[in-house]
């Protein structure tokens, strides 16, 4: 059985020293921040960009470069015989066509997953290929297996404001069209690769509310089933604002049932197009018990 190595980027919200604690490789994402670059969770603290942010300097996000990715393959290909490459979704950067141009020279050695993930959906992703990994599977079948199940997740953001959001040009016309009602809560949706409107609400409590109704619709019409809601992972995600992502952890256990409720700070290349004060639900459907991959 071949030896496969697991990669993502920092989009996952997998920190350098969980990385190492799971045994996989994470690219951290550059920032350009007044003209100095730094790297997420290297040389850039989730509280040194939100206070960099909140002082309106000039912040802009980057792919990682092709020398960063093909050292870091070269080093993984040292020690392993395959890798899997987990990027954040190709909908939302280009970081993901960048590496799969990149891949061709190394002959089916690296493979490049398109799922379409960010944040806490895309660390799953990241979990699920070393459970698959474990199970036996090729880096090819786990590839073609996350990329087939791609839409068995599900995210919803409430944002404080769209200011960054509109700035940064990552919104579609109809999210951007919610600019009008900055002094309300818009409610964003994740499925598949683009970031769209879902709804608006008046206040937090309503935008939470209409998140948690989400979901659960989400589960019933998607997932199968509430009876079926043990074969899911929950997740919360956060910019800058832990307290409440807690709290809404706790309200996501009460109705789901959920044991296991991962609560994770957005990635940085997220929080710089939104702002702080975001605050997410999101869910990931549990992988095949079989080796399933057609």
């Amino acid at each position: 059985m071949s030896k496969i190595a697991i990669m993502t980027d920092s989009n996952s919200g997998i920190t350098q020293s969980e990385a190492k604690q799971l045994g996989i490789r994470v690219i951290p994402m550059p920032f350009l921040i007044d003209g100095e670059l730094y790297y997420e969770d290297i040389s850039l603290t989730q509280e040194e960009f939100y206070e960099r942010l909140k002082q309106d300097v000039d912040i802009s996000t980057s792919q990682p470069s092709p020398e960063t990715l093909t050292k870091g393959w070269d080093e993984l290909l040292q020690e392993y015989d395959n890798i899997v490459y987990i990027p954040m979704s190709s909908g939302l950067s280009s970081s993901c066509e960048t590496a799969a141009l990149l891949a061709r020279d190394y002959h089916g050695a690296v493979c490049v997953v398109d799922n379409q993930r960010i944040s806490v959906t895309q660390r799953q992703s990241v979990l699920d290929a070393m459970e698959l990994a474990g199970r036996g599977m090729t880096a090819d079948e786990i590839k073609k297996y996350l990329e087939r199940v791609k839409m068995d997740s599900s995210i919803y953001i409430m944002l404080d404001t769209l200011k960054y959001l509109k700035k940064g040009g990552r919104v579609t016309a109809a999210a951007a069209a919610l600019g009008s009602a900055l002094r309300l809560k818009p409610v964003l949706q994740i499925q598949g690769e683009k970031l769209d409107a879902y709804s608006i609400a008046r206040t937090k409590k309503q935008g939470i509310e209409k998140m948690l109704d989400a979901m659960e619709s989400d589960v019933v019409n998607r997932f199968g089933g509430m009876e079926q809601k043990e074969q899911i992972h929950f997740a919360v995600a956060h910019s800058h604002n832990e307290d409440a992502a807690n709290e809404f952890a706790s309200m996501i256990r009460e109705r789901f049932a959920a044991d296991d409720v991962v609560v994770q700070p957005l990635s940085l290349s997220v929080g710089c197009h939104i702002g702080a004060g975001s605050l997410a639900i999101a869910c990931s459907k549990a992988i095949a018990c079989s080796k399933a991959t057609s």
